[in-house]
């Protein structure tokens, strides 16, 4: 027992002697500080940073808001004038102008609407990766 007691004081002194000496302690204190400080300013930087990319955002959200108002106040602009008006009056109502005439045309014909008709899509047969790669290095004469 008398054994253990000295082999605790002795590494107690060796600690105090050793290792908690004031150069060790404020080094510590230091290395403390620093770490805590660089902490902070990840944590406030990170913070700032997502800040920003709300702000941004909401930005974004009022300048689209702002274009779809100035948009609105256009149609509602349009919506005033008297051609605007006319053609819904002439739509919905079917009114004309005086000396105005109808014309009532037939359907077109099956000759007209093959004539017009989009061109049939041409299938390519499809390559791999490879032989698009060779063909472009290599071009056929």
């Amino acid at each position: 027992m008398n054994r253990l007691r000295t082999r605790i004081r002795q590494l107690v002194y060796h600690l105090r002697k050793d290792y908690f000496t004031l150069d060790n302690v404020v080094l510590a204190v230091a290395l403390v500080f620093c770490v805590s400080w660089a902490w902070a300013s990840v944590t406030t930087m990170t913070r700032n940073w997502e800040l920003e990319r709300k702000l941004e955002a909401r930005q974004l959200y009022m300048a689209k808001l702002k274009l779809e108002i100035a948009n609105m106040e256009l149609e509602q602009e349009y919506y005033k004038t008297a051609e605007y008006q006319e053609l819904v009056a002439r739509e919905k109502q079917g009114l004309m102008v005086e000396g105005e005439t109808m014309v009532l045309l037939p359907e077109n014909s099956s000759g007209a609407k093959e004539k017009y008709a989009q061109p049939a899509v041409t299938v390519v047969p499809e390559q791999s990766n490879f032989e698009i790669w060779m063909g472009f290095l290599f071009p056929k004469k």
